[in-house]
């Protein structure tokens, strides 16, 4: 049977037709089958050489046994070996004169980046200005003290980590333990914030109720303690807000933040790199 050739091009057709339009049967162009065929071909010999089909305890190695895991552990490798000397010098260096050397602190400042970004940034932020809960690290705000030596304790040992030497300063659930009825709390709330704004009633049974159970920890200004981890009441930052619900569930509840001890998964040297570079952000003492 005669195929039906297109009256106008003079090229049969397929015989197939949609709304009286009739599609012509005109091959694909030669090049085209020819990088068909070439990445086919490319494709079968990919197949043989490479690593690339899964089995049941893993996959096929491949002629060449190229492994791409091999190549990022040679570069790690690479890498550490490279970095080894000055490492060795960080170990070697105590915290504080770690800043006098500019080699050392330029180092230090580049591996406690790269370290604060894979370990610390999901808590604190890649700009390190926390959140809710989670402290601002480029104030001159510290729960347990600012200095190289402290910001090492807290990165080496954490808090309520359940590390024997972690930090652990706990404010008692007021309410919740009922040490305290809640119209308390709230004359303790209401004197708080009296306190941040610089005008606190002295005189009033609120700030008795401050001095028999909140002075011990915060100091009878309020100003607080690094040794306990009390927070200064009396400056405008709040670690997990400062409204007067805020203040209050504080004081009923408690907060008891976590924060891991990094001792046992870093490295001695990556961990005194971080406590530089944490310091250096602006907040350190």
């Amino acid at each position: 049977m005669t195929a039906e050739r297109d009256p106008q091009t003079g090229i049969e057709t397929t015989g197939h037709s949609w709304d009286g339009i009739k599609e012509l049967n005109n091959p694909l162009p030669r090049w085209w089958l020819w990088v068909l065929w070439v990445t086919v071909i490319w494709a079968i010999g990919y197949w043989i050489a490479m690593p690339t089909w899964p089995t049941i305890t893993g996959f096929t190695g491949g002629l060449l046994g190229y492994s791409q895991r091999a190549v990022v552990a040679d570069e790690l490798e690479a890498a550490k070996a490279v970095h080894a000397p000055l490492n060795a010098r960080i170990l070697a260096t105590p915290l504080d004169r770690v800043r006098t050397d500019p080699e050392l602190l330029s180092f230090a400042l580049a591996g406690g980046r790269s370290a604060f970004l894979v370990n610390c940034a999901q808590c604190h932020g890649t700009g390190a200005a926390g959140g809710k809960g989670f402290p601002n690290l480029n104030d001159d705000d510290w729960l347990w003290g600012g200095t190289l030596a402290d910001i090492e304790h807290a990165i080496r040992f954490g808090v309520r980590s359940g590390h024997a030497e972690a930090r652990e300063g706990d404010m008692p659930a007021f309410v919740k333990d009922q040490l305290l009825s809640e119209a308390e709390a709230w004359q303790i709330v209401y004197y708080v914030l009296d306190l941040a704004v610089g005008a606190p009633k002295r005189d009033s049974p609120a700030a008795q109720l401050f001095a028999d159970n909140c002075a011990a920890c915060h100091g009878a200004d309020g100003k607080g303690d690094a040794k306990l981890g009390a927070p200064n009441l009396t400056d405008a930052i709040w670690l997990f807000g400062g409204d007067r619900n805020a203040i209050y569930a504080s004081v009923a509840q408690s907060r008891r933040g976590v924060m891991p001890g990094w001792q046992s998964r870093l490295d001695e040297a990556t961990i005194k790199k971080l406590a530089v570079y944490i310091h250096a952000l602006g907040g350190g003492r």
